[in-house]
């Protein structure tokens, strides 16, 4: 049964919930149907937040009544944003509250990512209630929020079901349900980072019954990495990594021993070969912060990139300290070791 309240979200939150940011664009419908989708599956409470700011110009204007209509006109127009995304999930079945809060849109989400187990938006939305593009949120949030983000770009809303959206026009032809690849992706570059990114995807992949790729992208060596000691032995860097790999697939495997888990290096640029897998993955993992535990392979930059040009859906997954990563080391090299 879905049963949808208003109000101020910050106060009662629960870990479990799982908040989606809306603001009447396309790109957000995407994320509220993604999010309504895995609320559903996890069984949690889907917290449906809409935010505003008031105008520079009716904030500091000096007739207070201005000020007041101003944010009570965009208010009113705030709150319809917010039913008429909460009537959109309506037939699902899951427990939905709504929200309209005022502030800055990753701020607001970001303070609410303190008590979420999940928080998802979509990319480069038209603003709406919001207070600022959705294409910056969707960069901000992910980056600094307290809990994993998902990204929805609105290229996923032909594979949503039930989402009646038009996807923009690209020389690709759309890909629906049928054409996803029913697998997790977490690309790794050997950081701490990246490790913990790979025990979240494997506990997604596990709750969505699928199995788990884990992928390293070996880039090409140019001049801009001039630091590299020459004669440099590539196969033996392939080696290593290979080593380091097995080692880090070998120790998530004991952590979920039902899960089937595949690891791959891949030559070519991380952002290039993470957005083409994009295109067809049910879900693509990475870390915030890379160390670049593999020489270059920093997902620092990575992530970023590849939030960009995304063709799916993508979590990030923030540094957390997890008891389950002390025993990596007992199962084979570290790269930062």
């Amino acid at each position: 049964m879905t049963e949808a309240t208003s109000g101020s979200a910050r106060g009662g939150l629960n870990r479990r919930g799982i908040v989606v940011g809306v603001d009447g664009s396309d790109q957000s419908y995407c994320a509220l149907a993604w999010a309504a989708r895995e609320a559903r599956q996890r069984r949690v409470p889907l917290h449906v937040v809409t935010a505003y700011t008031v105008p520079v110009f009716a904030a500091s204007s000096m007739d207070a009544g201005y000020a007041t209509l101003d944010d009570a006109v965009i208010r009113e127009g705030a709150e319809a944003v917010l039913q008429q995304a909460v009537a959109k999930v309506g037939a699902v079945d899951v427990e939905v509250h709504g929200s309209v809060e005022t502030g800055d849109a990753a701020g607001v989400l970001l303070e609410l990512s303190e008590e979420a187990e999940l928080v998802v938006v979509g990319t480069r939305g038209r603003g709406g209630f919001m207070g600022r593009l959705l294409g910056s949120v969707s960069s901000a949030v992910p980056a600094h929020a307290k809990c994993p983000t998902v990204t929805i770009p609105l290229s996923c809303a032909p594979r949503l079901e039930g989402v009646d959206i038009e996807a923009p026009k690209t020389k690709e032809a759309p890909v629906r349900p049928e054409d996803v690849v029913k697998e997790v992706l977490v690309g790794v570059d050997g950081s701490e980072q990246a490790r913990a990114a790979m025990l979240v995807a494997a506990e997604q992949a596990s709750r969505w019954g699928m199995p788990l790729r884990v992928v390293c992208a070996l880039p090409p060596f140019t001049g801009s990495l001039a630091w590299v000691p020459a004669p440099l032995d590539r196969e033996a860097l392939y080696s290593d990594i290979k080593a380091q790999l097995d080692a880090g697939v070998a120790w998530l495997s004991s952590h979920f021993p039902g899960l089937a888990i595949t690891g791959e290096i891949q030559d070519g640029s991380p952002v290039e070969l993470l957005i083409d897998a994009t295109a067809k993955a049910e879900l693509l993992v990475m870390g915030t912060r890379g160390r670049g535990g593999f020489a270059g392979m920093l997902l620092g930059s990575t992530s970023q990139g590849v939030l960009h040009h995304a063709r799916g859906p993508v979590m990030v997954v923030p540094d957390v300290e997890d008891p389950r990563l002390e025993d990596r080391k007992n199962f084979g090299p570290l790269p930062d070791a």
